[in-house]
Parts: C-alpha cells; structure tokens; sequence
C-alpha cells in the first residue's frame, strides 16, 4: 500500500484531489464487495490509474473514480461467486466497526448493516452496482448509465428490477438508535449469564441464527431458525470454551459494527468472533456471528473505516 505522505510528497495536487474521494471510492466497494482488503484493494488500483492518467482526458475526476472503482468490483463480484459457492458454512460479509455517529443516521446505518449486505449478495454484480450507486449514493440514472457504459433506458430497468428484489428482502430495522443499543445491552447480559429465560424474551419468534467460521472456527453449517434452538445455543456460549480458549480468559466488548450495536468477543489477546443482531419491533430478528478469523483483522485492529456517502 502506497503511503500518504509518499504520494502527496511525489504527486501533489492530483493526490489532494484522490484524497477527496477516497472515502467515497471506499464506501462504494465495500459495499459492493462485503471485504475490506478487497476494498482497499480496488481503491488501490484507483489510485494507480488516476496517478497515471492524462488529466485533459479526465473531465470529471469523481466519476473517472467512481467508474474505476464500480466495474473493477463488478469484475471481483464475478469472480468471486465461484470461490463463496464452494465455501464451508454460510459466507458473511466483513464485519468493521463503525463510529457511533454511524448509527444515529438510519439510513446510512441500513445501508451498510450486515443484514443489508447479504441482501445484496443476492443481487447479480450488474444490479448490486446499479442499485448501491442509484439507492445508497444518489447518483442520478444518468450518472449510473455513464458509469457503467449502458443506456439510461437500461440502467432503470435494472434498477427497478433490484430496488424491486432487495424491498422483498429489506431488512426489518429498528428505527430508534437508543432502543437498538438498550434490546443488544439486554441480549449482551442474557447471553453472557446464560439466561435462557431473559433471552427468549428479547428474540423474535422466527429469529434465525447465521454462523461463519468459513471451517477455520467451530460454526453450525446451516442457519439455526426459531427461538427455542436459537436460545440454547446462545445461553450455552457463555458455558463452554471456544477455539481452545476458557471462558475466564474471554472479554466481551460493546462495539458499533456496521452502524448497529453488538459484541465483539477477545481471548488470548485476539478477536474470537463478532456479533451484529437484526432489530425490528423491540425484539432480535436475526443474528450474524463471524468467527472466520480472515474476516477479523480489521477489527482486531480497531480501526474505524469511512462509510459515509
């Protein structure tokens, strides 16, 4: 990775103009790629591209951006499918950590949730661009059409149909930030005395519990829907050692993860796993535990990542 101060000390101005953007050049892959080193490295190769292109044929140095970074991430999306189709377990996106003022926008918290990115796995790499530059960004049909080199005419058809797909499988959000972090402090104490009758409580009826250990962690291969199972299997975590760690030497943390509130897990110096909840109606939804430790990197690093718009 190139440092900052190299780049500004060898290019200058065109480096402040990068600067920018490179928030926004994130923000997008990201979301359109559920990682963070694939991310990054998309913005990489922005950043390669811009240094070396001839300014008087850049217009607009936002959309050249934009552009770089959208059809490489269709390019990774594509490649990509064949690699999570044979992955062990359920694949979940990388969950970060986000700041609190993160969570106070609803909107900008929805739109980077885990609950929302596994959304838009569902979507084709076409539709996910189209409809996280049109949905999430703002960018006008016209805008997303000189993007992605198509007509506008098809660029809405496309967007119709995604914004379409991803209404029917939106994400139940609870509106009211304080009420999120009072139901996940309520699910943190349940969960961590091993209440099985406090957590019955605060899960929904049908709530569904989807596990990634990509096989590198001890995670259930298949989602675990309804209550009873959920809760049993969660009032035993704070009974039983996990990957070779005894629960004395664990250390539970309240974190912001994808503009949501959850938990993230220590032991022996290093993240055991992430917990990000679902919340609709005062009641868990859904759960999202990542124990793959390739996808816990960034946030052993507790680094804050920008995904604003």
């Amino acid at each position: 990775m190139i440092e900052r101060s190299q780049e500004i000390g060898e290019h200058g101005g065109e480096t402040e103009v990068f600067e920018e953007h490179r928030g926004l050049l994130f923000s997008v892959a990201y979301r359109m790629l559920g990682t963070v080193a694939d991310a990054e490295d998309i913005v990489q190769d922005a950043w390669l591209r811009w240094s070396g292109a001839e300014r008087s044929a850049v217009a607009e140095p936002k959309a050249y951006l934009i552009r770089i970074v959208t059809n490489t991430a269709i390019d990774r999306l594509r490649s990509a499918r064949a690699r999570r189709e044979s992955y062990v377990g359920p694949w979940l996106p990388e969950p970060v950590l986000t700041s609190p003022d993160v969570a106070e926008d609803v909107e900008l918290a929805e739109s980077v949730s885990l609950a929302m990115l596994v959304v838009l796995e569902t979507l084709s790499p076409l539709e996910r661009a189209v409809f996280v530059l049109r949905e999430v960004f703002g960018f006008s049909h016209a805008e997303v059409a000189a993007t992605l080199e198509r007509s506008e005419a098809s660029v809405r058809q496309v967007a119709h149909r995604a914004r379409q797909h991803v209404t029917e499988r939106r994400p139940r959000f609870a509106p009211d930030p304080a009420e999120r972090r009072r139901v996940t402090e309520e699910f943190m104490s349940a969960a961590l005395g091993g209440d099985l009758d406090r957590l019955l409580a605060v899960l929904a009826p049908d709530v569904v519990l989807v596990t990634d250990g990509g096989g590198r962690r001890a995670a259930a291969r298949r989602p675990v829907e309804g209550v009873d199972k959920v809760a049993r299997i969660l009032a035993s975590i704070g009974r039983r050692p996990y990957a070779g760690v005894e629960i004395e030497e664990m250390e539970v943390r309240a974190a912001d993860l994808n503009g949501v509130p959850g938990m993230v897990i220590y032991g022996r110096g290093e993240v055991l796993t992430t917990i990000s909840l679902e919340i609709s109606d005062s009641m868990i939804q859904t759960i999202h535990l990542v124990a793959n430790p390739d996808k816990l990197h960034t946030v052993a690093e507790g680094r804050e990542l920008p995904l604003g718009r």
